[in-house]
């Protein structure tokens, strides 16, 4: 390990949806400094990432620990990935699934390249911790969501740039009721409120309509999940939230 990696340092995988700002207060409040970065690859819900600002803001003002912690935010710019993927995520066509019996909007490789990309900053920025908001629980049956994949590729980061990155997954066994739970535990109603005003999840990148659980078309496997989890999270009593 580098003398000038900072052991006590995170970057987030930090998409401007529910799980990574999840992701992100978690990570606040586990290291001593966070940085964050996200991914424009060509995605039709390209407006996630134009929602980061307002939840990176919103964060640090719960807590003035966090406001101290927080570093810069990078956007990477890998458009290869959109125009190889003939998917519903990168191609305005209807959300499916496939005889794989996969939806359509799997884009094969995406969260090994997410990763890959940001090891490659991080070992750069001299950070040793990568935190993502993968999940197996309650997702879409994506295979690069599974814990055995982030295991492996973890394997095959640290031999390939002689580094000990760590890979974080803190949402991998919770369902969606329980990732709203975790962001109520962690930054109290404040938190919840600002992940349903200003995080994004909607594939088809709607924030017209405003829901419950915040914006999005409603129909989409990720809206579902999404709602699906925010009415179990409301079910289960969510001290000192609100709709």
């Amino acid at each position: 390990m580098d003398a000038t990696t900072n052991h006590d340092a995170a970057l987030v995988l930090f998409s401007g949806g529910q799980d990574s700002a999840t992701c992100l207060a978690w990570a606040l409040s586990n290291f001593a400094r966070v940085e964050t970065v996200g991914f424009s690859y060509g995605q039709r819900h390209l407006i996630e990432l134009d929602c980061r600002d307002a939840l990176l803001a919103g964060t640090i003002s719960l807590k003035p620990e966090w406001a101290g912690k927080l570093g810069d935010n990078h956007t990477l710019d890998i458009p290869t990935l959109g125009k190889i993927s003939d998917t519903a995520l990168t191609r305005d066509v209807a959300i499916e699934m496939t005889e794989s019996g996969l939806p359509n909007t799997f884009v094969p490789g995406r969260n090994l390249l997410f990763l890959t990309f940001a090891a490659a900053l991080a070992y750069r920025r001299g950070i040793r911790h990568v935190v993502g908001g993968m999940c197996e629980t309650d997702f879409s049956g994506y295979p690069d969501c599974r814990d055995d994949t982030i295991r492996a590729l973890n394997v095959a980061l640290n031999l390939g740039m002689d580094r000990a990155f760590e890979l974080h997954t803190p949402l991998m066994w919770k369902n969606k009721a329980e990732t709203w739970t975790l962001a109520h535990d962690l930054g109290g109603r404040g938190l919840v409120d600002l992940i349903v005003e200003h995080s994004h999840t909607c594939y088809l990148g709607e924030r017209g309509a405003r829901h419950d659980w915040g914006y999005g078309c409603g129909e989409c496997p990720a809206c579902r999940l999404r709602a699906k989890g925010w009415n179990g999270f409301m079910a289960n009593g969510a001290s000192g939230s609100r709709p």
